[in-house]
């Protein structure tokens, strides 16, 4: 069976999709949840309210792809083809999803929800964490060198545990600094 390839297509009210290759298309309100997109290729994609909750993406390509008001809860990234591997999060909800292992350079997430998201061993160098929750998400021998928390709040980082180099943090956030070291910050 041959694989399709679509572009320049806007899509509303989808619940599933063919495998194949979509260039510069639209993804508006549809569910994806618990349905399959692997081998699927997304090039200059946007999807905008959409729910991939739980949806398979192995080998699944994601290259310069945006999502905004999407619900992306318990997604395997570090399952995707990371070749190319670009994407932007807009008011999104990442709860339980895993980036581990991979390169998320300048990476940005504005307005999201990213509760117990692994990026253990995650190449974060320059990403942008724009007034995100990241209550309970493990950061783990992970590269955060010039990523910008500044805004982000509920974040446990362990200094001695990741790369941190020029890392951008405001002052209201040092209590996630020094979480590990039990002492009152008042």
């Amino acid at each position: 069976m041959s694989k399709i390839f679509i572009e320049d297509e806007e899509f509303e009210n989808l619940n599933s999709l063919a495998e194949g290759s979509y260039e510069n298309c639209v993804f508006d309100h549809c569910d994806f949840s618990n349905s399959t997109l692997s081998e699927c290729v997304f090039s200059e994609c946007e999807f905008y309210n959409c729910n991939l909750t739980t949806a398979g993406i192995t080998n699944t390509a994601f290259r310069d792809v945006k999502f905004k008001d999407c619900k992306l809860m318990g997604l395997y990234f570090n399952s995707c083809n990371a070749f190319l591997l670009e994407f932007e999060f807009e008011n999104c909800n990442l709860n339980l999803s895993s980036f581990f292992k991979l390169k998320l350079k300048n990476t940005k997430f504005t307005d999201c929800t990213l509760h117990e998201v692994d990026f253990t061993e995650t190449d974060l160098s320059g990403a942008k964490f724009e007034n995100c929750d990241l209550r309970l998400a493990t950061f783990e021998n992970s590269i955060l060198e010039t990523t910008d928390f500044r805004t982000a709040y509920n974040y446990l980082i362990d200094l001695e545990a990741n790369r941190i180099s020029k890392a951008k943090f405001s002052t209201a956030g040092l209590a996630g600094l020094l979480g590990k070291y039990d002492i009152v910050i008042e």
